[in-house]
C-alpha cells in the first residue's frame, strides 16, 4: 500500500507539474499575443504621416480621389500625385524648402487639397486660412506666420495689400495654379507654363506609382500652422505636427474602417482641423473618393448632395440636425393625433421606424454613422435621435489637438456625453469629484499641439505646471472614461447663492421653444437675461407682429423657467434683432455681449 501511495503521489505530482507547464505555456502564448497586438498597435500609431500618403497614392493609383461638386472634374490618385510632383518642381524653382511656411486661402475644392498635400509632402508648413476671414485678418496671419508663398483665389488676392505682407514672394491661383504675383522679377510667369513639358521630360516612360517618393519628415516636426479665431477674440497659430495628425488618422482608421472607392462628401471648412482631419486626410488615406461641396452647406443643398453622392460617413456640425428636427420633425411630433399615437407602444414603434427611415434617406441612405463635432448637440434633439435609434454620436476636440480628444461610435455612444477619451490621449478633471462636480478638462497625449507659434506666453498659459493642456472647457468624466461637457470655463456664471450656472445648458433648452432662432444667456446686475434672436422666417410665415412676438417670448420665459433649477430661472427675455456674431466654427462670440 505504501508503494502504491508513493507511486500515486509521484503520478499526481507529475500531473500537477504538467498542468503548471501547460498553464505557463498558455500564459506565455497569451503574453505573446498581447505583445504582438501592442506591437501592431504601436506600429499603426507610429506610421509616419508623410509615408502614409506616399503609400496611399501608390496603392490607389488608378482610383478616383477628388471631385468638385456640380462639375465634371475628377482627379484620380495618379493625377493628384502628378500635380504634387509638378508643384514640387515649382517649389524648387522658388526656393521653398523644408520648414518654410506656405499660406492657403480659398473655398474647398480639389486644388485646395492638392496644394495642401504638395506643401506637407515637401516637408514645408501649410498655413490654412478660412476664406471668410476679412482681408486684415488674412494679411495678419500671412505676415505673422512668415509665409513667403501663397495659394489663393484671384478675387481674394485683389483684396489684400501687399505692403502688409512684406515677406510674401509668390502667390498662385487656386483655380489653375497660374501666377498671381511675384515680388522680385517675372521669371515664374515664363517658368510655370513649362511645367508640363518638364514633367514629361522627367518621366519619359510615363508617371508610375513607383515614381512617388516623398522625403523623410519625422512626425515630431510641425507641418501645419492653424490659426484659431475663438470666442475670446484672440487669434493664435497652433503648431500641429505630423504625429498629431497621424494620431487622429490612426484612430479613425481603427473605428470607421472606410474602404478604397467609398464616397465622402466634404462640406466642413477645410481650414479647420475637424474637416481636414476626417473629411480630407483620413478619407484620402483610405483611398476614398472625396467630393468637395464648395458651397455654403444649407440643409437644402446638403440633402440634394447627400442624395447624389450617397456618402458612407458623414461629419457635421449640430446646426444641420437641429434645423431638420426643429423645421421638419417638431411640427409633425406636435400634432395632436401623433401625440396620441405615440402613447401606444406599437404605434410609437411604427412612427419612430418611419421617421428613422426618412432621415436615413435624407442623408443619402448609404452612411454608417453621422459624427457631430464643433459644438454640443442640443439635448432634446439628441434624445429624440436616441429614441429612433438614429446612428449619430458626438465627439469632442479642439484645434490644439488636431482636433480629436474623445469619441465613441453609435451604439456604444453614451447619450449626452462626447464619447470615450481616445486611446492615444489622457484626460483629467480639475475637480475634487471629477465624476460629479464639473471642473476644467485637461488633456495630454499624442494629439496635443507643440504650442502657439511665436507666442511663448500663450503657450505657457495653455499648459499646467505638470504638462497637461488646459482645454478651457468644464466637464465631468465617468468611470468608463466618457467625457461630459458642461460649458466653457470663461462663460460660467456664479449665482448669488454660490451655484454654478452653465448658460449653454439654458440656451439649449431655450432654442427649442417657438420662434427662437438662437439665444445667449448673460448676467446683468445680478439678474439672468436671455438675449433672443427671433426666427425671422417663422415669424413672417405666421404673420406675427412685434407686440405678439413679445407676448410669445414672455410665455417662452415661463415655459423655460419650469424646466430649469430655481437659480437658473430667467428674469427677462430681450429681443435681439440680428444673429449674434460668431467665430468661423459658428460659436457665438460671447465677449461681445457681456
Amino acid at each position: 500500500m505504501k508503494l502504491a501511495t508513493e507511486a500515486e503521489g509521484r503520478s499526481s505530482s507529475a500531473s500537477v507539474a504538467k498542468q503548471k507547464e501547460m498553464i505557463l505555456l498558455a500564459l506565455e502564448k497569451e503574453k505573446f499575443r498581447i505583445f504582438a497586438h501592442n506591437i501592431k498597435k504601436c506600429a499603426m500609431q507610429n506610421e509616419n504621416f508623410i509615408k502614409l500618403f506616399e503609400k496611399c497614392f501608390k496603392d490607389n493609383f488608378n482610383n478616383p480621389a477628388f471631385s468638385d461638386y456640380g462639375t465634371d472634374i475628377v482627379y484620380f490618385y495618379c493625377e493628384v500625385a502628378a500635380e504634387i510632383d509638378k508643384l514640387h518642381t515649382l517649389f524648387d524653382e522658388c526656393g521653398v524648402k523644408k520648414g518654410d511656411k506656405v499660406a492657403l486661402v480659398g473655398k474647398n475644392n480639389a486644388h485646395w487639397c492638392i496644394a495642401y498635400m504638395a506643401v506637407v509632402t515637401r516637408g514645408a508648413v501649410v498655413v490654412p486660412i478660412l476664406q471668410d476671414f476679412n482681408a486684415i485678418d488674412i494679411q495678419h496671419i500671412i505676415d505673422h506666420s512668415e509665409s513667403a508663398f501663397l495659394f489663393t483665389s484671384a478675387s481674394i488676392f485683389e483684396t489684400l495689400e501687399k505692403e502688409q505682407m512684406p515677406q510674401l514672394k509668390v502667390a498662385l491661383s487656386l483655380a489653375d495654379f497660374s501666377l498671381l504675383y511675384q515680388k522680385d522679377g517675372d521669371h515664374l510667369a515664363a517658368f510655370i507654363p513649362t511645367l508640363k513639358d518638364k514633367f514629361r521630360q522627367k518621366y519619359p516612360r510615363g508617371f508610375e506609382a513607383k515614381d512617388i517618393r516623398y522625403p523623410d519628415v519625422p512626425d515630431d516636426e510641425v507641418l501645419v500652422l492653424n490659426y484659431t479665431s475663438g470666442t475670446t477674440g484672440f487669434s493664435k497659430g497652433v503648431m500641429i505636427t505630423g504625429g498629431n495628425l497621424s494620431g487622429n488618422i490612426t484612430f479613425a482608421h481603427r473605428i470607421f474602417r472606410l474602404r478604397g472607392k467609398d464616397n465622402m462628401l466634404s462640406f466642413l471648412p477645410l481650414a479647420h482641423t475637424y474637416g481636414t482631419a476626417f473629411e480630407f486626410l483620413y478619407a484620402l488615406s483610405e483611398g476614398c473618393h472625396i467630393t468637395l461641396l464648395g458651397k455654403i452647406p444649407s440643409p437644402k443643398i446638403l440633402i440634394k448632395a447627400f442624395d447624389e453622392i450617397r456618402p458612407v460617413l458623414i461629419l457635421s456640425v449640430p446646426l444641420i440636425l437641429e434645423k431638420i428636427y426643429k423645421k421638419m420633425l417638431l411640427p409633425l411630433l406636435s400634432k395632436r393625433i401623433v401625440k396620441l399615437a405615440l402613447r401606444v407602444p406599437p404605434l410609437r414603434k411604427a412612427i419612430y421606424k418611419q421617421i428613422r427611415s426618412r432621415l436615413m434617406t435624407a442623408f443619402g441612405g448609404n452612411f454608417k454613422q453621422i459624427i457631430i463635432g464643433g459644438a454640443p448637440l442640443n439635448a432634446e434633439v439628441e434624445e429624440f435621435m436616441q429614441k429612433i435609434d438614429f446612428p449619430v454620436s458626438v465627439g469632442y476636440g479642439m484645434t490644439e489637438c488636431a482636433p480629436l480628444i474623445s469619441f465613441s461610435l453609435h451604439p456604444d455612444y453614451v447619450p449626452h456625453s462626447c464619447g470615450k477619451v481616445l486611446p492615444c490621449m489622457e484626460a483629467r478633471i480639475d475637480s475634487e469629484d471629477p465624476h460629479h462636480k464639473a471642473g476644467e478638462i485637461q488633456v495630454r497625449g499624442q494629439n496635443v499641439m507643440r504650442g502657439y507659434y511665436k507666442n511663448e506666453e500663450a503657450t505657457r498659459q495653455a499648459f499646467t505646471a505638470d504638462g497637461w493642456l488646459r482645454t478651457g472647457d468644464l466637464g465631468t468624466i465617468d468611470p468608463d472614461n466618457n467625457l461630459f461637457i458642461r460649458g466653457r470655463l470663461k462663460s460660467v456664471i456664479l449665482s448669488a447663492s454660490g451655484q454654478n450656472i452653465y448658460p449653454e445648458e439654458i440656451e439649449a433648452k431655450l432654442d427649442n421653444l417657438p420662434f427662437i432662432l438662437e439665444s445667449l444667456v448673460v448676467e446683468r446686475k445680478g439678474r439672468l437675461i436671455a438675449l433672443v434672436c427671433p426666427d425671422a422666417d417663422a415669424v413672417a410665415a405666421a404673420g406675427i407682429h412685434t407686440e405678439e412676438l413679445e407676448k410669445i417670448m414672455k410665455q417662452n420665459q415661463i415655459t423655460l423657467n419650469r424646466m430649469v433649477a430655481s437659480y437658473e430661472k430667467l428674469a427677462e427675455i430681450q429681443l435681439h434683432p440680428d444673429e449674434f456674431e460668431k467665430t468661423p466654427k459658428r460659436s457665438i462670440k460671447r465677449y461681445l455681449y457681456q
